[in-house]
């Protein structure tokens, strides 16, 4: 096994341990801020490999990297009438064991003292910072990525650049070859003079400034005479070219010819083109988009997954990627041909697009999940503010315990279709290649 290939995973599972460990800083410092006790901070799942106390908190790390957690006293309140002035619920049901059994759990930790140290009774919009500040922190995190991606490095785009791939003479559109014969007769590119390098800056005395342009250019000009402008060497010249009729594939739809239309004969050179921190938020919201319709569609998916598993169809490269095929990805990128320049875009470009899909997933208003309790915040704020305005007396606490047979329902789920991804990455991986 190539070694790179080994590296480039491990390197994407220390990129993780890193987004799941201040995904939780990003829980703990607000937690700790409005005065929560915390009893542990965790990056992982199963035992632990290493932890420390320092004050009230424990911080470790577990061996399976798959996730990471905060522990907060008082998460869930308790039973009706545990509460001074308060009746005690006799509410029975095949869950109520089930509910209490979780109330009691949260009360383990809470000793005398602790009353304004318990989760539940923190204001509600003091819940909802608590628990948004992890899918914060990975936005933040996105946001970093992408700009080192997009500033720093910059995407793939085609320069008007002759590249040096580009063939010296016509070969027809019907023909599926590269290599020149004698036969073939030269380019306008190749009989005006034309060289790999040289960058084209205008067309017919029109400014050039994309390949898109000078395409389009070409295109619309049809055959015949045209100057156009380059700079070979830093060295800006014009060249006297008589363009030809060729057949094109369609720029919009490359199932379709264009019929006779103008052509140069040179190809572009692909470049990084750096782009500014207005275009990283616009290329953070549309993938955001694409993000939100997958997780909207992730039941389809998970069929998809399903289909990949078990009967060899191919991966959606639209669809989820658990953590073993995002680490197989970024061994991939490490191992590839590309450029070290390109890697390093690809990596960082994988870890920022994960960053993303964590940050939105845990946003979804279910339990366990971030989102679940942010939810129950906001409730308990509008049922406040309803209560203030109708002038009656203040609810009590927005109780999460009830919705407790919900949320293991929705935890089992998640854990199958862990499963089912880790299995899939397995036996059906996305390649970089797909």
């Amino acid at each position: 096994m190539n070694w790179l290939y080994v590296v480039g995973i491990i390197l994407f599972l220390l990129g993780l341990m890193v987004s799941i460990a201040l995904h939780e800083v990003g829980h703990l410092v607000p937690a700790k801020l409005f005065g929560v006790r915390v009893t542990q901070y965790m990056v992982g799942f199963g035992s632990t490999a290493w932890s420390r106390r320092r004050g009230e908190t424990e911080y470790g790390i577990k061996w399976i990297p798959l996730g990471g957690y905060i522990r907060m006293i008082g998460m869930l309140p308790p039973r009706p009438g545990d509460e001074p002035g308060k009746l005690r619920s006799t509410a029975t049901g095949p869950w109520q064991g089930l509910i209490e059994s979780a109330r009691d759990a949260a009360q383990e930790e809470v000793r005398p003292g602790d009353d304004d140290k318990v989760f539940y009774r923190k204001k509600w919009w003091q819940k909802v910072i608590i628990m948004s500040g992890g899918p914060a922190m990975n936005f933040v995190l996105a946001f970093i990525f992408f700009s080192i991606l997009l500033v720093g490095i910059g995407l793939p785009a085609w320069a008007p650049i002759v590249s040096p791939e580009t063939n010296t003479c016509v070969i027809p559109i019907s023909e599926q070859r590269a290599a020149c014969k004698s036969t073939d007769k030269p380019t306008p590119a190749a009989q005006a003079g034309m060289k790999p390098g040289d960058h084209l800056v205008s067309f017919g005395g029109k400014k050039i400034g994309s390949w898109d342009d000078a395409t389009r250019l070409i295109r619309s000009h049809g055959p015949g005479p045209v100057q156009v402008g380059i700079v070979r060497d830093d060295k800006p010249m014009t060249l006297s070219v008589t363009l030809i009729a060729q057949d094109r594939p369609n720029l919009e739809d490359p199932a379709k010819i264009d019929k006779n239309v103008g052509f140069l004969g040179v190809l572009p050179t692909e470049v990084m083109e750096k782009q500014n921190i207005g275009q990283v938020i616009g290329y953070m919201g549309e993938l955001s988009g694409r993000v939100a319709s997958s997780l909207v569609n992730l039941p389809n998916k998970m069929v998809g997954i399903w289909n990949a598993a078990f009967s060899g169809q191919e991966r959606d490269p639209e669809g989820p990627v658990g953590v073993v095929g995002a680490g197989r990805m970024g061994g991939e990128i490490l191992a590839s041909d590309l450029s070290s320049e390109k890697k390093i875009a690809i990596f960082v470009n994988l870890l920022a697009g994960f960053n993303l899909a964590i940050g939105m997933f845990n946003l979804i208003p279910l339990l366990p999940l971030d989102g679940g309790h942010i939810a129950g915040g906001l409730w308990e704020g509008i049922k406040r503010a309803y209560a203030k305005v109708m002038r009656r007396p203040e609810p009590r606490y927005v109780d999460i315990a009830k919705v407790l047979p919900l949320t293991y329902a929705i935890a089992i789920v998640m854990m199958v279709m862990a499963g089912l991804l880790v299995y899939a990455d397995l036996v059906n991986p996305l390649r970089l290649t797909n």
